[in-house]
Protein backbone atom coordinates (compact mmCIF):
# COMPACT_ATOMS: atom_id res chain seq x y z
CA UNK A 1 0.00 0.00 0.00
CA UNK A 2 0.81 0.91 -0.19
CA UNK A 3 10.70 4.24 2.08
CA UNK A 4 31.92 3.10 7.78
CA UNK A 5 34.42 4.43 4.99
CA UNK A 6 34.94 8.73 4.82
CA UNK A 7 34.32 7.97 1.08
CA UNK A 8 32.17 5.18 -1.18
CA UNK A 9 35.09 2.35 -1.96
CA UNK A 10 36.57 2.41 -5.72
CA UNK A 11 37.67 -0.64 -7.82
CA UNK A 12 35.98 -4.00 -8.47
CA UNK A 13 33.51 -5.73 -6.06
CA UNK A 14 33.39 -9.59 -6.31
CA UNK A 15 29.96 -10.39 -7.63
CA UNK A 16 27.96 -12.32 -5.38
CA UNK A 17 27.73 -16.02 -5.78
CA UNK A 18 24.86 -17.54 -7.97
CA UNK A 19 22.48 -19.85 -6.33
CA UNK A 20 18.80 -20.86 -6.94
CA UNK A 21 17.25 -17.75 -5.28
CA UNK A 22 19.16 -15.07 -6.78
CA UNK A 23 17.80 -13.67 -10.30
CA UNK A 24 19.76 -13.98 -13.21
CA UNK A 25 21.77 -10.94 -14.15
CA UNK A 26 22.48 -11.38 -17.94
CA UNK A 27 20.96 -11.65 -21.05
CA UNK A 28 20.47 -7.77 -21.33
CA UNK A 29 20.53 -5.88 -24.44
CA UNK A 30 23.13 -4.17 -26.05
CA UNK A 31 23.94 -1.02 -25.03
CA UNK A 32 21.59 2.09 -26.69
CA UNK A 33 22.02 5.15 -27.43
CA UNK A 34 20.01 7.94 -26.23
CA UNK A 35 18.34 11.02 -27.66
CA UNK A 36 17.98 13.58 -25.12
CA UNK A 37 15.62 16.25 -26.38
CA UNK A 38 14.20 19.39 -24.25
CA UNK A 39 11.48 19.13 -22.24
CA UNK A 40 11.92 21.76 -19.90
CA UNK A 41 9.74 23.38 -17.89
CA UNK A 42 9.37 26.87 -15.82
CA UNK A 43 10.53 24.99 -12.66
CA UNK A 44 12.89 22.91 -14.15
CA UNK A 45 14.65 24.97 -17.52
CA UNK A 46 16.99 22.77 -18.14
CA UNK A 47 14.86 19.59 -18.03
CA UNK A 48 15.93 16.17 -20.91
CA UNK A 49 13.61 13.75 -21.99
CA UNK A 50 14.16 10.31 -24.24
CA UNK A 51 12.86 7.09 -24.34
CA UNK A 52 14.87 3.81 -24.50
CA UNK A 53 13.70 0.42 -26.16
CA UNK A 54 14.00 -2.86 -23.27
CA UNK A 55 12.73 -6.25 -23.93
CA UNK A 56 10.14 -7.31 -22.28
CA UNK A 57 11.80 -10.42 -21.56
CA UNK A 58 15.50 -9.98 -20.22
CA UNK A 59 16.03 -13.69 -21.10
CA UNK A 60 14.99 -13.36 -24.88
CA UNK A 61 16.80 -9.71 -26.06
CA UNK A 62 15.76 -10.41 -29.74
CA UNK A 63 11.91 -10.78 -28.52
CA UNK A 64 9.36 -7.89 -27.93
CA UNK A 65 10.13 -4.92 -26.48
CA UNK A 66 8.73 -2.11 -24.72
CA UNK A 67 9.69 1.59 -24.16
CA UNK A 68 11.10 2.95 -20.92
CA UNK A 69 10.21 6.81 -20.30
CA UNK A 70 13.34 8.93 -18.96
CA UNK A 71 13.81 11.97 -17.79
CA UNK A 72 17.72 14.16 -16.97
CA UNK A 73 18.60 17.23 -15.31
CA UNK A 74 22.18 17.12 -16.45
CA UNK A 75 25.46 18.42 -14.46
CA UNK A 76 27.05 21.78 -15.18
CA UNK A 77 30.04 21.50 -12.52
CA UNK A 78 33.62 20.02 -13.99
CA UNK A 79 33.73 17.44 -11.16
CA UNK A 80 31.12 14.78 -12.82
CA UNK A 81 30.14 11.78 -10.61
CA UNK A 82 27.71 9.87 -12.91
CA UNK A 83 24.26 9.36 -13.18
CA UNK A 84 21.73 9.15 -9.92
CA UNK A 85 18.95 7.55 -10.76
CA UNK A 86 15.94 8.59 -8.36
CA UNK A 87 12.84 6.35 -7.88
CA UNK A 88 9.22 7.43 -5.87
CA UNK A 89 8.47 4.18 -4.99
CA UNK A 90 4.99 2.55 -5.50
CA UNK A 91 5.19 0.10 -7.45
CA UNK A 92 3.65 2.30 -9.97
CA UNK A 93 4.80 6.19 -8.92
CA UNK A 94 6.00 7.61 -11.79
CA UNK A 95 9.85 9.14 -12.09
CA UNK A 96 10.29 11.63 -14.75
CA UNK A 97 9.13 15.01 -12.35
CA UNK A 98 11.16 13.38 -9.10
CA UNK A 99 14.36 14.28 -11.30
CA UNK A 100 13.56 17.96 -11.00
CA UNK A 101 12.37 17.79 -7.28
CA UNK A 102 15.90 16.29 -6.69
CA UNK A 103 17.91 18.24 -8.70
CA UNK A 104 16.57 21.43 -6.97
CA UNK A 105 16.79 20.51 -3.57
CA UNK A 106 20.12 19.09 -3.01
CA UNK A 107 22.56 21.72 -2.56
CA UNK A 108 23.87 23.33 -6.41
CA UNK A 109 27.33 22.40 -5.89
CA UNK A 110 26.27 19.03 -5.62
CA UNK A 111 23.00 18.25 -7.49
CA UNK A 112 25.35 19.67 -10.59
CA UNK A 113 27.95 17.12 -10.42
CA UNK A 114 25.56 14.77 -10.94
CA UNK A 115 23.13 14.40 -14.16
CA UNK A 116 19.89 13.54 -12.00
CA UNK A 117 17.81 10.50 -13.87
CA UNK A 118 14.16 10.04 -13.33
CA UNK A 119 12.26 7.41 -15.50
CA UNK A 120 8.87 5.72 -15.07
CA UNK A 121 9.40 1.83 -14.66
CA UNK A 122 7.91 -0.50 -16.96
CA UNK A 123 4.13 -0.33 -17.24
CA UNK A 124 3.80 3.43 -15.89
CA UNK A 125 2.98 7.21 -17.01
CA UNK A 126 5.06 7.81 -20.20
CA UNK A 127 6.48 4.07 -20.71
CA UNK A 128 5.08 1.80 -23.13
CA UNK A 129 2.42 0.32 -23.15
CA UNK A 130 0.76 2.00 -19.67
CA UNK A 131 -1.63 -0.40 -17.69
CA UNK A 132 -4.66 0.87 -16.96
CA UNK A 133 -6.65 -2.48 -15.82
CA UNK A 134 -10.43 -1.56 -14.89
CA UNK A 135 -10.61 2.28 -15.68
CA UNK A 136 -13.39 3.34 -13.07
CA UNK A 137 -12.60 0.70 -10.66
CA UNK A 138 -12.36 2.91 -7.88
CA UNK A 139 -15.36 5.19 -8.87
CA UNK A 140 -17.65 6.09 -5.39
CA UNK A 141 -19.26 4.60 -3.79
CA UNK A 142 -17.63 1.63 -3.02
CA UNK A 143 -19.02 -0.97 -1.21
CA UNK A 144 -18.22 -0.49 2.52
CA UNK A 145 -14.71 -2.01 3.28
CA UNK A 146 -15.80 -3.28 6.11
CA UNK A 147 -17.13 -6.68 5.24
CA UNK A 148 -19.86 -7.08 8.32
CA UNK A 149 -22.44 -9.12 5.72
CA UNK A 150 -21.61 -11.85 3.36
CA UNK A 151 -23.61 -9.61 0.56
CA UNK A 152 -20.88 -6.82 1.36
CA UNK A 153 -17.76 -9.26 0.94
CA UNK A 154 -19.17 -10.71 -1.74
CA UNK A 155 -19.17 -7.01 -3.31
CA UNK A 156 -15.73 -6.28 -2.52
CA UNK A 157 -14.70 -9.85 -3.67
CA UNK A 158 -15.96 -9.61 -7.01
CA UNK A 159 -14.55 -6.66 -7.57
CA UNK A 160 -11.22 -7.94 -6.70
CA UNK A 161 -11.61 -10.34 -8.70
CA UNK A 162 -12.78 -8.78 -11.85
CA UNK A 163 -9.91 -6.09 -11.34
CA UNK A 164 -7.54 -9.39 -11.83
CA UNK A 165 -9.91 -10.76 -15.06
CA UNK A 166 -9.38 -7.56 -16.67
CA UNK A 167 -5.82 -7.48 -15.99
CA UNK A 168 -5.78 -10.67 -17.25
CA UNK A 169 -7.78 -10.22 -20.40
CA UNK A 170 -6.05 -6.96 -21.10
CA UNK A 171 -2.50 -7.15 -20.66
CA UNK A 172 -1.78 -11.21 -20.83
CA UNK A 173 1.54 -11.22 -22.54
CA UNK A 174 2.83 -8.36 -20.27
CA UNK A 175 1.51 -9.14 -16.40
CA UNK A 176 4.57 -12.28 -16.53
CA UNK A 177 7.19 -9.49 -17.49
CA UNK A 178 5.90 -7.01 -14.26
CA UNK A 179 8.20 -7.52 -11.34
CA UNK A 180 10.83 -6.11 -9.29
CA UNK A 181 13.57 -8.24 -10.82
CA UNK A 182 12.58 -7.08 -14.17
CA UNK A 183 12.24 -3.54 -13.29
CA UNK A 184 15.77 -4.10 -11.83
CA UNK A 185 17.24 -5.27 -15.49
CA UNK A 186 15.81 -2.25 -16.63
CA UNK A 187 17.52 -0.29 -14.83
CA UNK A 188 20.96 -1.77 -16.03
CA UNK A 189 19.71 -0.79 -19.67
CA UNK A 190 19.70 2.32 -18.41
CA UNK A 191 22.93 2.51 -16.72
CA UNK A 192 24.46 1.02 -20.17
CA UNK A 193 22.45 3.48 -22.40
CA UNK A 194 23.99 6.41 -20.30
CA UNK A 195 27.23 4.98 -20.71
CA UNK A 196 27.68 4.33 -16.93
CA UNK A 197 30.38 2.16 -15.90
CA UNK A 198 28.53 2.18 -12.52
CA UNK A 199 25.17 4.36 -11.05
CA UNK A 200 24.14 6.15 -8.19
CA UNK A 201 20.90 5.41 -6.90
CA UNK A 202 18.13 6.95 -5.23
CA UNK A 203 14.98 5.44 -3.63
CA UNK A 204 12.00 6.19 -2.31
CA UNK A 205 9.85 3.55 -0.21
CA UNK A 206 9.53 0.81 -2.50
CA UNK A 207 12.62 2.43 -4.62
CA UNK A 208 14.55 0.98 -1.70
CA UNK A 209 13.39 -2.66 -2.31
CA UNK A 210 13.93 -1.87 -6.19
CA UNK A 211 17.37 -0.59 -5.40
CA UNK A 212 18.49 -3.38 -3.13
CA UNK A 213 17.36 -6.07 -5.76
CA UNK A 214 19.89 -4.18 -8.50
CA UNK A 215 22.32 -4.06 -5.82
CA UNK A 216 21.94 -7.63 -5.54
CA UNK A 217 22.19 -8.23 -9.26
CA UNK A 218 25.03 -6.12 -10.03
CA UNK A 219 26.58 -5.09 -6.91
CA UNK A 220 29.98 -3.89 -9.06
CA UNK A 221 27.64 -1.53 -10.50
CA UNK A 222 26.71 0.52 -8.09
CA UNK A 223 29.02 3.36 -6.71
CA UNK A 224 26.37 5.03 -3.99
CA UNK A 225 23.11 3.67 -2.91
CA UNK A 226 20.67 5.69 -0.95
CA UNK A 227 17.58 4.34 0.64
CA UNK A 228 14.77 6.43 1.79
CA UNK A 229 11.68 4.71 4.21
CA UNK A 230 12.61 1.27 3.86
CA UNK A 231 10.77 -1.51 2.72
CA UNK A 232 11.33 -4.79 5.20
CA UNK A 233 12.83 -7.43 2.43
CA UNK A 234 11.58 -10.33 4.24
CA UNK A 235 7.87 -9.44 4.09
CA UNK A 236 7.70 -8.65 0.07
CA UNK A 237 4.74 -8.29 0.22
CA UNK A 238 1.35 -10.23 2.11
CA UNK A 239 3.26 -9.57 5.57
CA UNK A 240 4.36 -5.97 4.77
CA UNK A 241 0.25 -5.28 3.97
CA UNK A 242 -0.95 -6.67 7.43
CA UNK A 243 2.21 -4.68 9.07
CA UNK A 244 1.02 -1.87 7.69
CA UNK A 245 -2.57 -1.81 9.27
CA UNK A 246 -1.17 -1.87 12.68
CA UNK A 247 1.32 1.31 11.44
CA UNK A 248 -1.53 3.19 9.50
CA UNK A 249 -3.72 2.61 12.89
CA UNK A 250 -1.53 3.97 15.76
CA UNK A 251 -0.34 6.71 12.72
CA UNK A 252 -4.29 7.88 12.80
CA UNK A 253 -4.64 7.34 16.19
CA UNK A 254 -1.53 10.44 16.49
CA UNK A 255 -3.95 12.51 14.02
CA UNK A 256 -6.86 12.19 16.03
CA UNK A 257 -4.65 12.76 19.21
CA UNK A 258 -3.81 16.12 17.26
CA UNK A 259 -7.27 17.05 16.67
CA UNK A 260 -7.98 17.35 20.30
CA UNK A 261 -4.77 18.71 20.95
CA UNK A 262 -5.89 21.79 18.85
CA UNK A 263 -10.21 21.57 20.11
CA UNK A 264 -9.48 25.71 20.16
CA UNK A 265 -9.48 25.05 16.34
CA UNK A 266 -11.99 22.29 15.92
CA UNK A 267 -14.37 21.89 18.73
CA UNK A 268 -14.65 18.08 18.95
CA UNK A 269 -13.26 17.50 22.43
CA UNK A 270 -9.84 16.94 24.07
CA UNK A 271 -9.66 13.72 25.19
CA UNK A 272 -8.24 11.69 22.25
CA UNK A 273 -10.92 9.03 22.47
CA UNK A 274 -13.37 11.20 22.25
CA UNK A 275 -12.36 11.83 19.06
CA UNK A 276 -11.86 8.93 18.07
CA UNK A 277 -15.19 7.75 18.55
CA UNK A 278 -16.20 10.74 16.30
CA UNK A 279 -14.32 9.58 13.74
CA UNK A 280 -15.79 6.37 13.73
CA UNK A 281 -19.04 7.54 14.04
CA UNK A 282 -18.79 9.83 10.81
CA UNK A 283 -17.84 6.99 9.25
CA UNK A 284 -20.95 4.67 10.36
CA UNK A 285 -23.05 7.59 8.99
CA UNK A 286 -21.08 7.79 5.81
CA UNK A 287 -21.69 4.30 5.24
CA UNK A 288 -25.37 4.40 5.38
CA UNK A 289 -25.37 8.11 3.66
CA UNK A 290 -22.43 9.13 1.61
CA UNK A 291 -21.54 12.87 1.34
CA UNK A 292 -22.58 14.43 -1.99
CA UNK A 293 -23.12 11.18 -3.34
CA UNK A 294 -19.63 10.36 -3.33
CA UNK A 295 -17.61 10.12 0.33
CA UNK A 296 -19.23 6.64 1.48
CA UNK A 297 -16.82 5.01 4.26
CA UNK A 298 -14.15 3.29 1.87
CA UNK A 299 -14.08 6.76 0.37
CA UNK A 300 -13.24 8.24 3.72
CA UNK A 301 -10.88 5.79 4.36
CA UNK A 302 -9.20 6.88 0.77
CA UNK A 303 -9.07 10.56 2.18
CA UNK A 304 -7.78 9.90 5.67
CA UNK A 305 -4.66 7.26 4.81
CA UNK A 306 -2.68 10.02 3.22
CA UNK A 307 -2.71 11.91 6.62
CA UNK A 308 -0.55 8.46 7.74
CA UNK A 309 1.98 9.25 4.91
CA UNK A 310 2.52 12.80 6.13
CA UNK A 311 1.40 15.15 8.58
CA UNK A 312 1.70 18.18 6.72
CA UNK A 313 -2.28 16.92 5.69
CA UNK A 314 -3.41 16.70 9.05
CA UNK A 315 -4.56 20.31 9.04
CA UNK A 316 -7.12 20.07 6.04
CA UNK A 317 -8.55 16.75 6.86
CA UNK A 318 -9.09 18.19 10.51
CA UNK A 319 -11.21 20.76 8.63
CA UNK A 320 -12.79 18.79 6.82
CA UNK A 321 -13.62 16.43 9.60
CA UNK A 322 -14.92 19.58 12.28
CA UNK A 323 -16.86 20.74 9.28
CA UNK A 324 -18.63 17.70 9.14
CA UNK A 325 -19.36 16.78 12.92
CA UNK A 326 -20.03 19.99 14.32
CA UNK A 327 -21.08 22.14 10.96
CA UNK A 328 -22.53 19.35 9.51
CA UNK A 329 -21.28 20.43 6.61
CA UNK A 330 -20.13 17.65 3.71
CA UNK A 331 -18.66 20.62 1.43
CA UNK A 332 -14.96 20.23 3.19
CA UNK A 333 -14.87 16.54 3.31
CA UNK A 334 -16.39 16.19 -0.49
CA UNK A 335 -13.45 18.51 -1.20
CA UNK A 336 -10.96 16.80 0.60
CA UNK A 337 -11.60 13.71 -1.19
CA UNK A 338 -11.13 15.44 -4.36
CA UNK A 339 -7.88 16.36 -3.17
CA UNK A 340 -6.52 13.40 -1.75
CA UNK A 341 -8.63 10.51 -1.98
CA UNK A 342 -10.03 10.36 -5.80
CA UNK A 343 -8.73 8.75 -8.40
CA UNK A 344 -7.74 9.76 -11.78
CA UNK A 345 -6.64 8.04 -14.97
CA UNK A 346 -2.97 8.21 -13.63
CA UNK A 347 -3.67 6.86 -10.13
CA UNK A 348 -5.51 4.05 -11.87
CA UNK A 349 -2.18 3.69 -14.16
CA UNK A 350 -0.44 3.71 -10.65
CA UNK A 351 -2.51 1.34 -8.85
CA UNK A 352 -2.27 -1.23 -12.28
CA UNK A 353 0.94 -1.57 -12.07
CA UNK A 354 0.98 -1.37 -7.95
CA UNK A 355 -0.92 -4.86 -8.08
CA UNK A 356 0.56 -6.13 -11.32
CA UNK A 357 4.17 -6.02 -9.47
CA UNK A 358 2.82 -7.09 -5.86
CA UNK A 359 1.14 -10.10 -7.24
CA UNK A 360 3.83 -11.37 -9.46
CA UNK A 361 6.64 -10.65 -7.21
CA UNK A 362 6.17 -13.43 -4.28
CA UNK A 363 3.18 -15.82 -3.41
CA UNK A 364 -0.18 -14.21 -1.98
CA UNK A 365 -2.49 -16.68 -0.45
CA UNK A 366 -5.42 -17.89 -2.55
CA UNK A 367 -7.64 -19.15 -0.05
CA UNK A 368 -10.28 -16.78 0.91
CA UNK A 369 -10.46 -18.06 4.75
CA UNK A 370 -6.39 -17.09 5.19
CA UNK A 371 -7.81 -13.50 4.23
CA UNK A 372 -10.52 -13.90 6.06
CA UNK A 373 -8.86 -14.92 9.18
CA UNK A 374 -5.89 -12.62 9.19
CA UNK A 375 -7.65 -9.31 8.44
CA UNK A 376 -10.11 -10.25 10.75
CA UNK A 377 -6.82 -10.54 13.62
CA UNK A 378 -5.59 -7.24 12.49
CA UNK A 379 -8.38 -5.12 12.18
CA UNK A 380 -9.12 -6.11 16.04
CA UNK A 381 -6.11 -4.17 16.93
CA UNK A 382 -6.12 -1.89 13.96
CA UNK A 383 -9.42 -1.05 12.80
CA UNK A 384 -8.46 2.76 10.91
CA UNK A 385 -7.41 1.05 7.33
CA UNK A 386 -7.22 -3.09 7.76
CA UNK A 387 -10.24 -3.80 5.05
CA UNK A 388 -9.47 -1.09 3.28
CA UNK A 389 -5.96 -2.03 2.89
CA UNK A 390 -7.23 -6.04 2.30
CA UNK A 391 -9.37 -5.34 -0.81
CA UNK A 392 -6.99 -2.63 -2.03
CA UNK A 393 -4.31 -6.03 -2.19
CA UNK A 394 -6.94 -8.78 -2.99
CA UNK A 395 -6.52 -8.68 -6.39
CA UNK A 396 -3.46 -10.95 -6.15
CA UNK A 397 -5.96 -13.83 -4.52
CA UNK A 398 -6.86 -14.19 -8.05
CA UNK A 399 -3.61 -13.28 -10.23
CA UNK A 400 -3.38 -14.43 -14.08
CA UNK A 401 0.38 -14.72 -13.76
CA UNK A 402 2.12 -17.08 -11.76
CA UNK A 403 4.31 -15.55 -9.01
CA UNK A 404 8.18 -15.40 -8.71
CA UNK A 405 9.79 -16.10 -5.47
CA UNK A 406 11.04 -13.49 -3.55
CA UNK A 407 14.80 -11.95 -3.70
CA UNK A 408 16.46 -12.32 -0.96
CA UNK A 409 18.83 -9.08 -0.83
CA UNK A 410 21.56 -9.49 1.47
CA UNK A 411 24.25 -8.35 0.25
CA UNK A 412 28.34 -8.84 1.67
CA UNK A 413 29.85 -7.27 -1.07
CA UNK A 414 28.57 -3.95 -1.71
CA UNK A 415 29.78 -0.22 -1.37
CA UNK A 416 28.60 1.49 2.03
CA UNK A 417 24.93 2.14 1.37
CA UNK A 418 23.29 4.94 3.65
CA UNK A 419 19.45 4.57 4.68
CA UNK A 420 16.90 7.30 6.35
CA UNK A 421 13.96 5.77 8.85
CA UNK A 422 11.64 7.48 10.55
CA UNK A 423 10.78 5.79 13.75
CA UNK A 424 6.82 6.05 13.44
CA UNK A 425 6.67 5.78 9.56
CA UNK A 426 2.94 3.95 8.57
CA UNK A 427 3.86 2.81 5.00
CA UNK A 428 7.21 1.60 5.79
CA UNK A 429 7.90 0.53 9.46
CA UNK A 430 10.94 1.24 11.34
CA UNK A 431 11.62 -2.84 11.18
CA UNK A 432 12.01 -2.63 7.59
CA UNK A 433 14.88 0.15 8.15
CA UNK A 434 17.00 -1.90 10.81
CA UNK A 435 16.78 -5.32 8.68
CA UNK A 436 17.93 -3.88 5.16
CA UNK A 437 20.98 -1.98 7.53
CA UNK A 438 21.59 -5.70 8.70
CA UNK A 439 21.56 -7.06 5.75
CA UNK A 440 23.42 -4.69 3.26
CA UNK A 441 27.35 -5.32 5.18
CA UNK A 442 28.60 -1.45 5.54
CA UNK A 443 25.55 0.80 5.26
CA UNK A 444 25.32 3.73 7.61
CA UNK A 445 21.42 3.77 8.81
CA UNK A 446 20.16 7.88 9.73
CA UNK A 447 16.88 7.73 12.31
CA UNK A 448 14.71 10.23 12.22
CA UNK A 449 13.52 10.04 16.16
CA UNK A 450 9.93 10.48 16.93
CA UNK A 451 9.03 11.33 12.89
CA UNK A 452 6.33 9.61 11.29
CA UNK A 453 6.36 11.04 7.89
CA UNK A 454 7.48 8.52 4.54
CA UNK A 455 10.05 9.90 3.08
CA UNK A 456 11.84 12.06 5.18
CA UNK A 457 14.88 13.75 3.35
CA UNK A 458 14.84 17.13 1.32
CA UNK A 459 11.56 17.39 2.91
CA UNK A 460 13.33 20.58 4.90
CA UNK A 461 14.98 18.80 8.02
CA UNK A 462 18.09 20.14 7.83
CA UNK A 463 19.65 17.10 10.21
CA UNK A 464 18.93 14.34 7.70
CA UNK A 465 19.63 16.53 4.24
CA UNK A 466 23.07 17.09 6.28
CA UNK A 467 23.96 13.34 6.25
CA UNK A 468 22.44 13.15 2.45
CA UNK A 469 24.89 15.47 1.27
CA UNK A 470 28.03 14.57 3.04
CA UNK A 471 27.09 11.22 1.45
CA UNK A 472 26.29 12.51 -2.21
CA UNK A 473 29.32 15.27 -1.95
CA UNK A 474 32.24 13.08 -1.38
CA UNK A 475 30.69 9.19 0.30
CA UNK A 476 30.92 10.65 3.76
CA UNK A 477 28.87 8.38 6.44
CA UNK A 478 27.89 8.67 9.50
CA UNK A 479 30.23 6.48 12.46
CA UNK A 480 29.27 3.35 13.01
CA UNK A 481 26.75 2.69 16.02
CA UNK A 482 25.72 -0.32 17.55
CA UNK A 483 21.73 -0.02 16.09
CA UNK A 484 21.50 3.49 14.47
CA UNK A 485 24.26 5.28 13.66
CA UNK A 486 23.10 8.65 13.49
CA UNK A 487 20.04 9.94 14.86
CA UNK A 488 18.18 13.34 14.13
CA UNK A 489 15.15 14.82 15.40
CA UNK A 490 11.96 14.86 13.69
CA UNK A 491 10.11 17.95 12.63
CA UNK A 492 7.42 19.42 14.55
CA UNK A 493 3.86 18.70 13.50
CA UNK A 494 2.11 21.41 11.91
CA UNK A 495 -0.57 23.88 13.42
CA UNK A 496 -3.89 24.45 12.68
CA UNK A 497 -4.52 26.25 9.37
CA UNK A 498 -4.93 29.76 10.34
CA UNK A 499 -7.04 30.98 6.73
CA UNK A 500 -8.49 28.76 4.42
CA UNK A 501 -6.53 26.96 2.16
CA UNK A 502 -7.07 24.11 -0.53
CA UNK A 503 -3.59 23.02 -0.87
CA UNK A 504 -0.20 23.24 0.50
CA UNK A 505 2.93 23.62 -0.90
CA UNK A 506 6.11 23.01 1.63
CA UNK A 507 8.75 21.07 0.24
CA UNK A 508 7.45 18.51 2.12
CA UNK A 509 4.01 18.30 0.77
CA UNK A 510 5.53 18.71 -3.31
CA UNK A 511 7.41 15.32 -2.24
CA UNK A 512 4.84 13.66 -1.40
CA UNK A 513 2.91 14.52 -4.20
CA UNK A 514 5.41 12.73 -5.90
CA UNK A 515 6.01 9.29 -4.27
CA UNK A 516 4.72 6.31 -5.64
CA UNK A 517 1.39 5.08 -5.58
CA UNK A 518 0.82 4.09 -1.51
CA UNK A 519 4.21 4.45 -0.95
Amino acid sequence: MLCGAAAVLAGAFTAVPADASAPRAGGGAPAALLEWRKCATAEHPTLQCASLPVPLDHDRPGGRRITLALSRIPHTARTFQGPLLVNPGGPGGSGLRLAGFVASSLPKKVATQYDVVGFDPRGVGASRPALNCRPGHFAPVRPDSLPHTPAVERANLTRARSFAAACGRKYAGVLPHLDTVSAARDIDAIRAALGAERINYFGYSYGTYLGAVYARLHPERVRRLVLDSVVDPTEVWYGANLRQDLAFNDRHRAFLAWVAKHDGAYRLGRDPERVEAAWYAMRAALAKRPAGGAVGAAELEDTFVPGGYYHGYWPYLAAAFAAYVADRDAGPLVEAYRNFGAVDAADENGYSVYAAVQCRDARWPRDGDDWREDNWDAYEKAPFMTWNNAWYNAPCAFWPARPRRPVDVTNRVLPPALLFQATDDAATPYEGGATLHRALRGSRLVVEEGGGNHGITLSGNACLDGHLTAYLADGTLPPAGPAADAVCPALPAPGPLRAKAAATTSRGAVLHGLLGFRG
